[in-house]
């Protein structure tokens, strides 16, 4: 059946013509998600526009109308803007403002991040043990493959679920259930996030919390805002988009060899994904983007750097959306029941963990959402309780985004050790 899809020939084959088909797409999911009709705003609290941007190019590509599946341009959407995103979201990373959240903020972030580490393999333990073969597979279509996507995704963001992809290589197929999952769990847990804002006072109270550090953090996030932000001219542009495809050149460089060192004299490192040349690309690109934050181009976040650095993730978005296969998403409907597991162990912990050490629910909520919704969602949900407070989600989640991968990519042997043969 696959191969008589492949043979069908799509309406649009010119590359430069699919690729602004792919751009008016993400234009009118933009333009129509800012739109006050209450009929548009009750359909996008619904339908995310992360979704629309994943399942309208690949309805496009369900229905012919476009290849996705045999076009470059996926394959040019990770190798550039893939490294070059998370340099300019890492380049930002204030790691004394970090450092200053360690206490509470920051053991709620950790406590997140382990919840997810650990909570994986455990969901995929528990299901084996009733229902093996909604986690197992074979070849690209098993499915810790496609969940340690997922944990990119949960502990990062789309950039770490993209990298992993590529380094994890799950069936297109598995790839679309899996964004299914990412998508409907993680949102209905936003949405209970967005709503225990409204009623943080009260789990304050269950919490037995003390505030007074979380006002005070407010105060002083609204000065910094204040007087940092700037109105970006085109210098700006041209400098970030240099750092950020000047690195992703340099990360492509040293990528190659480095693998084919770790093939040449570690073969066996292979099954951790250590020969992989796009593991290396992302790892060194991140590291690119680390060391930046030690400069004056930090500064460029005042300019947008991760608002470019945005722009260029839902560029690769649609990208990697045009190899989805709508029809496979329902194929595992009992990876659902992976993910609310998954998402229930990352709940269970962080609730023992804030009533232990009293944390407001504020840093119960920014602490989760900087794992599971990567920047966009922990902005959004940091402004439910102040917009002096998004710098904060944005740390964190800039920080999510340095190890997304990398703790991604342990989730996933976990999962593969613990997966049904």
């Amino acid at each position: 059946m696959q191969n008589a899809i492949r043979e069908v020939t799509p309406l649009i084959a010119d590359n430069a013509v699919v690729f602004g088909l792919l751009m008016v797409v993400l234009g009118v999911v933009f333009y129509t998600s800012s739109l006050k009709n209450k009929y548009i705003i009750r359909f996008y609290s619904v339908i995310p526009p992360l979704l629309l941007c994943y399942f309208i190019p690949g309805l496009l590509n369900s229905a012919h109308i476009i290849d996705g599946e045999n076009s470059p341009l996926a394959g040019i959407g990770s190798r550039f803007f893939l490294p070059a995103c998370l340099i300019l979201f890492t380049l930002n990373l204030d790691l004394k403002e970090l450092w200053n959240l360690r206490k509470r903020a920051g053991l709620m972030f950790l406590t997140g991040t382990v919840g997810i580490v650990f909570g994986g393999p455990i969901a995929v333990w528990i299901t084996s043990l009733f229902a093996p073969q909604i986690v197992g597979g074979a070849g690209p279509d098993e499915v810790w493959r496609g969940l340690g996507a997922l944990a990119g995704s949960w502990i990062g963001g789309s950039a770490n679920q993209v990298a992993l992809k590529e380094i994890l290589k799950p069936s297109p197929s598995l790839f679309s259930s899996i964004i299914a999952v990412d998508v409907f769990v993680a949102y209905i847990w936003m949405a209970f996030l967005l709503y225990g804002a409204t009623k943080h006072q009260k789990f304050n109270h269950f919490f037995k919390a003390d505030a007074s550090d979380v006002e005070e953090l407010t105060k002083r996030m609204d000065e910094q805002q204040k007087t940092s932000s700037r109105i970006p001219e085109a210098k700006d542009f041209i400098i970030m988009l240099s750092l950020a495809l000047g690195g992703t050149g340099l990360a492509s460089l040293l990528a190659e060899p480095i693998a084919s060192y770790m093939t040449n004299h570690f073969p066996e490192l292979e099954k951790f994904s250590l020969t992989n040349s796009f593991f290396w690309i992302v790892l060194v690109a991140t590291l690119i983007g680390i060391a930046l934050s030690f400069t004056p181009a930090r500064k460029l976040e005042n300019a947008g750097a991760s608002k470019l650095g945005t722009t260029m993730l839902y560029m690769l978005i649609v990208t990697i959306g045009m190899q989805m296969d709508i029809a496979a998403i329902l194929e595992n409907p009992g990876l659902f029941i992976v993910g609310i597991i998954w998402l229930g162990i990352h709940a269970v912990l962080l609730f023992i963990v804030g009533k232990w050490i009293k944390a407001p629910f504020f840093y119960f909520a920014v602490g989760s959402m900087s794992n599971i919704g990567g920047v966009a969602s922990a902005t959004v949900t940091s402004a439910a309780f102040h917009p002096s407070l998004v710098s904060i989600g944005v740390i964190l989640s800039v920080f999510s985004y340095a190890i997304g991968t990398y703790a991604g990519w342990l989730t996933a042997i976990l999962m593969q050790l613990v997966s049904p043969n």
